[in-house]
């Protein structure tokens, strides 16, 4: 693992010193050249470290009705505004070292569930976009994927970003989107692409039928007055997360287990790759980076 986080760490420097804004690192499995997908699902976190609701978040997309492509890919995708500075609690190579070990561990439990070899590929890559409109657009223009052509015209690939209801909430404020602060600038994601958002089960958010309302009010054009369309609705699928009494699972507590020395909270909250990787590394402690 030096080897790579080694590889990870030149990368990055070399990334934020050039004019491109998103880039993909690595592919896993590394040995295959995959195909052009149709489809492009998009998990953009800052994986600090991956957990098991990140591979749930993957795993339900690709093993979803939607995903009948013969040849699948997912994006994992990390912010790297300062790749140049030093970022905490864990550096930007060990977040693209976790995340090599998660797209590993997860190809690894769709081919245990199916019995098959895995026609999945899932990319690691990273972007110096904050903003999610913006890291779409990039995406889409930098060449990086292609859909593969009709007969009589090149079809624009479609992204899938996987997200909580929490991240659907921020993306339809307005306040978000100076000077007008209208949705309008949403229009051009919405028409292209679409969001698998997965319930929240906390307070926060409401119980699940609050959070239905809050899509089927835009549905019903309550958000047009703030420029919200009707038909963005279609392009927002719900689906189920966490279910009620269920553990939160999060990057939060995998670091504070780290802190209460809980070895077993930790592999019960990370994939096992990526939980022996905190542990050896020492990440999240006095004496990790």
């Amino acid at each position: 693992m030096q080897s790579l986080r080694s590889s990870f760490r030149a990368s990055l420097l070399a990334f934020a010193s050039s004019p491109a804004s998103i880039q993909v690192l690595r592919t896993v499995p590394s040995s295959c050249t995959p195909p052009l997908p149709k489809i492009l699902y998009v998990l953009d976190s800052s994986f600090n470290p991956p957990t098991l609701a990140h591979q749930r978040l993957a795993s339900s997309a690709l093993d979803s009705s939607d995903s009948t492509a013969t040849s699948k890919r997912l994006l994992l995708l990390l912010a790297t505004q300062n790749a140049d500075k030093a970022p905490k609690p864990a550096s930007f190579e060990h977040r693209l070292v976790m995340m090599t070990i998660f797209a590993e561990d997860l190809l690894h439990s769709l081919s245990s569930k199916t019995k098959e070899e895995s026609n999945i590929a899932v990319d690691i890559g990273i972007t110096k976009h904050p903003f999610f409109i913006d890291k779409c657009s990039a995406i889409a223009s930098s060449g990086i994927y292609q859909a593969e052509p009709s007969t009589t015209h090149e079809t624009p690939i479609e992204q899938v970003h996987l997200v909580g209801f929490d991240t659907l909430i921020r993306l339809l404020d307005s306040k978000y989107y100076p000077p007008s602060h209208t949705l309008a600038p949403l229009q051009s994601l919405f028409e292209h692409h679409r969001l698998r958002v997965t319930y929240r089960a906390d307070d926060d958010w409401g119980g699940r039928s609050e959070q239905d309302t809050y899509l089927q009010d835009l549905r019903d054009g309550k958000r047009e007055d703030e420029g919200g369309r009707r038909e963005w609705a279609e392009k927002i699928q719900l689906v189920e997360g966490r279910r009620a009494g269920e553990k939160a699972i999060s990057s939060t507590r995998i670091r504070n287990a780290v802190q209460g020395e809980d070895v077993k909270l930790i592999h019960e909250l990370c994939t096992e790759g990526v939980a022996d990787y905190v542990l050896d590394e020492k990440l999240y402690t006095s004496e990790g980076v």
